[in-house]
């Protein structure tokens, strides 16, 4: 008989279950959210209690989480400094409580930065801003990629911007920021996740939230209807070799305009090479000296002298000749040579 109990117990142990560990964590320094899921959803739904140490009664669940019914959670109120003392939990079914407590000083997970702002600033700088609700408190991390390449981490402490020196306005660069509980006011194990990503382009603009565009409905068939058509045409040139798109080349002419058309001078280039005086012309011709007495003498001849007073020439004219039929002879003299003459 003892034996038998015995083998029943050990055997009742074994098919006992373990109870639901419950995990805690302060969210955004703004309440404490408690679960007891991690094995799976319960089978029966636990009450939840909970206190802090300095507080003299426990305190029932009045905000459950639950799933398919069951509650697997619960948010309760959160002040400040409560999280650098003990947290004590207690999951309860019937008469079997299960007890634990909690250090939450480094359980403490914040939202992604809000108000998320890219610009090329003045100084020819790329700049990321975000807003901080603590930022003594608050440690960042800032990730960012060029053209979709592998993210470039940074941390910082203390600041709430980051800097691209120089930025390429060809590329697009894509930024993202979380953020902890630093150092300084007990550090967190826990970042936030990551805020969604800002993108600056070559438009010089900020797009949040980037969704890629579906082309319309409609633009396959105008890609097949193209494609058609340039193959039609491909098959035209080839069934029709004088179907050629090169104008014919005109023969090269000699003409003295269409030179000057071709090297196409400039109206004051041309007009410096055309004559802008006209010269008078004064023709030379041998003639002979006749004296002044020999003159007078002979009655068969006339001798009518004319001086010109522009120094160009002096004509003699001769009228009478013994041979009707010959011309008279005009010569043309310079004043210089007449003087030399009659002297």
């Amino acid at each position: 008989m003892p034996t038998r109990l015995l083998l029943l117990c050990m055997f009742g142990s074994l098919l006992a279950k373990e109870p639901p560990d419950t995990e805690c964590l302060v969210v955004n320094l703004e309440y404490v959210h408690c679960s007891w899921k991690g094995q799976g959803i319960p089978e029966v739904n636990y009450t939840f209690s909970s206190w802090w140490f300095f507080e003299e009664k426990e305190k029932n669940c009045t905000h459950y989480l639950s799933e398919n019914n069951t509650n697997t959670g619960c948010i309760r109120p959160y002040r400040e400094t409560d999280r650098f003392g003990t947290f004590n939990t207690k999951l309860e079914h019937g008469n079997k409580p299960f007890q634990k407590s909690h250090d939450l000083k480094d359980r403490v997970k914040l939202h992604p930065p809000p108000n998320l702002t890219v610009k090329n600033g003045s100084d020819f700088n790329l700049w990321f801003y975000w807003n901080q609700t603590k930022p003594t408190c608050e440690e960042n991390e800032v990730r960012f990629r060029k053209n979709g390449k592998s993210w470039e981490n940074s941390r910082f402490s203390g600041k709430n911007s980051y800097c691209i020196n120089l930025p390429s306005s060809t590329s697009k660069y894509e930024f993202q920021v979380r953020r902890r509980i630093g150092n300084s006011c007990g550090e967190s194990k826990f970042w936030s996740d990551w805020s969604e990503p800002v993108v600056w382009g070559s438009n010089n603009g900020t797009e949040p939230n980037p969704i890629s565009k579906s082309a319309p409905f409609f633009m396959p068939i105008v890609y097949a209807v193209g494609a058609i058509t340039l193959i039609f045409l491909v098959i035209m040139l080839l069934h029709h070799e004088r179907f050629i798109f090169i104008p014919v080349v005109p023969t090269p002419s000699l003409i003295s305009h269409d030179i000057e058309d071709w090297f196409q001078f400039s109206k004051g280039l041309t007009d410096g090479f055309k004559a802008n005086y006209d010269e008078r012309a004064c023709p030379v011709r041998e003639y002979t000296y006749i004296p002044q007495s020999d003159s007078e003498s002979s009655n068969s001849s006339n001798l009518s002298v004319i001086t010109d007073q522009t120094n160009c020439s002096i004509t003699i004219a001769v009228n009478d000749t013994e041979d009707p039929s010959v011309p008279a002879i005009s010569s043309t003299v310079s004043s210089e040579e007449m003087q030399q003459a009659s002297g």
